[in-house]
């Protein structure tokens, strides 16, 4: 029996390489899975690379040890099968550190830039250590042992999920809340026992639960460099804060945990997605697949470059050389996305996320860099691309495009594949001209606010294709869209050069703060201007973290840099009654959305007309069914929702008034036999008759309804609950 034991331990690990006796035995081990896998008995190790020549393996007791206590040659002959470089060691245990070494050619000209002094991180690592991480080091030449990352093994078997599963909730009833984990309660004012961390977010889950979003975007949480300082700008430091750099694909980000080294990484986020998915909330990935944090020709080498540059990126210079990085992204480095390697990394590590994090959905950043060829030209069927379409694992996954890259490849519209969501940057720029006030924009209007069919429905796409969104992380603050006519950048130290110019904002009549409170309460009305529009759309609705309570970030529209206040939220402010306002305007909003939920999902209107006689969609001006098109200087437009669902009695009807002219205006109210209207929202009206449940609603008998100049109306039949 002992023997045939050990015959099966032979099969899976290969010859024993190191004789019995010594702390830990080497085994040839096996090229598959990628990454440190652990199992009872020891880790295998396995990595890729094409091009090397020698490759070595550093074991560290503790990740943060100066010195490996164990150095291994992987052997060319025995612990390589095709690319893939093996080891099994028998023995090691969950915690400890490893890195790696890497030589071979040293031909920049042919795209090779091994270089054995620096130490490398796994791509496929589950979490890594920066405790002794001098950025400086991995840039310039000689030996950075003593300054390198390090990976930690870590073992992902034993979790207890308590039955825990994605929710699967459809697009069609998802409200998406981007949020950034450490500015969320990394404020002094949070008061929560671990700040900036997963745990800390969790103390927070029941301010996410009345807000009444069903699904957190978190911005990227994958490993990335935290301590990089961009610049100091006066005294203040500024550093990679958004996180849009990845150094690990499969590793939850350190500076999120509360006690990095004791390699908690994957549990520390498990106990968040655990307890989102209690509360009903769905999570979301911001994931970075475009490039890496290891920049062009003079950023740091950690990881991809010194496995297998090659490989990983795309590279070009002069008379055909290899000498440069390909910069679709703007961010010095484009990653090699449809090569099949690359295409295994981006799959592996959307699966893990899946099958062993739970994790609901991702949402990829410069997407459109991932339907680029091996050349860099766009392809029709990426392949990247359509894996992640049509992958078994992934099919329930939410999966969402920002459907365009930094080299100008613009896909709104036609980003491949089915079933992907885009960030649709034209609804964007629509509902922000609209409500500016801006004429002559109402057919444009019309189309965005019934799912942007003139961009999808053309492919037989949904309008869930579309994500709708007014602002992103990326720009001004919702408050700030209505209290700055430009951006006020000037604290990112790059002369306030840096963001976009055109905002198409408008600061109500003075620039940032104000005690006038004629403005402040214009201010106030445009923002939920924007959120009765951004809820009354068909599509998936995005807010940012933040636009909820009027967060302000002084007129900065880029601040990728500013760990501090700027960014943080401050809970003294939001228990302040002006934020209360505007949380119970917008918790009462989202839970109408969900009330009325049947008008914003499925399929595009079909001509179908209700019981009553109400059409599902139908037009107007300040008079019925006239929406003066063809008016180069309208500002106004009317529409009704028709309740013509198969499953319901028809009630649930919307009718909604919108005015953006600085004059009130008498709108006429469509009347339909058996059906009394209520006023569930007028913007114009102080708090609480701003938007009001059913019950509080008053009846609306009259056929007209004057709204006031720069204000929204909604009138319901019914409002199911609220």
């Amino acid at each position: 029996m002992a023997s045939s034991i050990n015959n099966l331990v032979l099969s899976l690990k290969g010859r024993p390489i190191t004789p019995a006796g010594e702390e830990i035995r080497i085994y040839q081990g096996s090229p598959h899975p990628f990454g440190a896998t652990v199992e009872d008995d020891g880790v295998n190790f396995a990595v890729y690379s094409a091009n090397a020549t020698a490759v070595q393996l550093l074991l560290f007791r503790n990740p943060s040890d100066l010195e490996p206590f164990k150095t291994i040659d992987l052997s060319p002959i025995s612990n390589k099968s095709f690319y893939i470089w093996h080891i099994f060691v028998e023995g090691l245990k969950p915690g400890s550190g490893y890195a790696y070494r890497v030589d071979g050619p040293k031909e920049p000209w042919n795209g090779h830039r091994f270089d054995p002094e620096k130490v490398l991180i796994d791509p496929y690592s589950k979490g890594n250590s920066l405790a002794l991480w001098d950025r400086g080091a991995a840039c310039a030449a000689g030996d950075n042992l003593h300054k390198s990352m390090r990976s930690v093994v870590i073992d992902t078997r034993h979790y207890d999920w308590e039955g825990d599963m994605p929710l699967r909730r459809p697009m069609s009833e998802t409200i998406v809340y981007e949020m950034h984990v450490a500015g969320f309660t990394k404020s002094p004012t949070s008061g929560v026992q671990h700040p900036g961390t997963f745990k800390g977010l969790i103390e927070k889950i029941p301010y996410l639960k009345e807000i009444g979003i069903t699904a957190v975007e978190l911005l990227p949480i994958f490993s990335f460099d935290h301590t990089d300082v961009l610049r100091v700008h006066e005294g203040n430091p500024l550093v990679n804060y958004w996180g849009y750099s990845t150094m690990g694909y499969f590793a939850p980000h350190q500076g999120y945990c509360t006690s990095p080294e004791s390699g908690l990484h994957v549990e520390e986020f498990r106990d968040m997605v655990k307890a989102l998915h209690k509360a009903g909330i769905e999570v979301i990935l911001d994931v970075v697949y475009n490039h890496t944090d290891e920049g062009n020709h003079q950023g740091p080498m950690f990881s991809f470059k010194g496995f297998d540059n090659s490989t990983y990126y795309y590279l070009t210079g002069e008379n055909g050389s290899k000498d440069f990085y390909y910069d679709y992204t703007g961010c010095g480095n484009t990653f090699n996305c449809n090569h099949p390697i690359g295409e295994k990394l981006i799959l592996d590590s959307l699966r893990y996320w899946v099958e062993e994090m739970h994790v609901d959905g991702f949402r990829f950043d410069e997407g459109s860099v991932l339907t680029r060829g091996e050349n860099g030209a766009p392809l029709e069927h990426p392949p990247v691309i359509w894996s992640i379409e049509l992958d078994d694992i992934l099919g329930s996954s939410k999966v969402i495009a920002e459907a365009w890259d930094a080299a100008g490849l613009y896909q709104i519209g036609y980003f491949p594949g089915a079933r992907w969501a885009e960030w649709n940057g034209k609804y964007r720029d629509t509902i922000r001209q609209f409500v500016k006030g801006d004429a002559g924009v109402i057919n444009e209007l019309a189309a965005r606010l019934t799912g942007s069919a003139d961009l999808y429905q053309w492919r037989h796409h949904e309008p869930v294709n579309s994500v709708n969104f007014i602002t992103a992380h990326d720009g001004f603050t919702l408050y700030d869209l209505c209290s700055y006519n430009e951006k006020h950048n000037w604290a990112n130290g790059e002369g306030n050069n840096d963001g976009i110019n055109d905002n198409v904002s408008w600061n109500c009549g003075a620039e940032g703060d104000t005690n006038d409170n004629y403005i402040n309460d214009l201010r106030k009305k445009q923002v939920k201007n924007f959120g009765v529009l951004l809820m009354c759309s068909l599509g998936v609705p995005m807010i940012v973290g933040g636009d909820e309570f009027a967060r302000t970030q002084n007129g900065n529209n880029n601040t990728y840099c500013h760990d501090n206040s700027l960014n943080w939220y401050n809970w003294e402010t939001i228990k302040t009654s002006e934020s209360q306002e505007m949380i119970r305007f917008w918790s009462l909003l989202n839970r109408k959305r969900s009330n009325f939920i049947n008008h914003f999902k499925g399929k595009y209107f079909s001509g179908k007309i209700s019981r009553f006689g109400v059409p599902e969609i139908s037009w107007h001006g300040t008079q019925l069914n006239q929406p003066n098109w063809d008016d180069p200087g309208a500002r106004c437009l009317g529409m009704t929702f028709g309740d013509t669902a198969e499953d319901t009695d028809g009630l649930d009807n919307i009718h909604i008034m919108m005015n953006m002219f600085w004059e009130p205006l008498k709108f006429d109210i469509p009347q339909y036999e058996g059906l009394v209207w209520h006023r569930t929202i007028d913007t114009s009206l102080q708090s609480p008759n701003d938007i009001t449940t059913l019950e509080e609603s008053p009846m609306i008998a009259d056929s007209g309804y004057i709204v006031n100049d720069r204000s929204i109306v909604v009138l319901t039949t019914r409002a199911s609950g609220g």
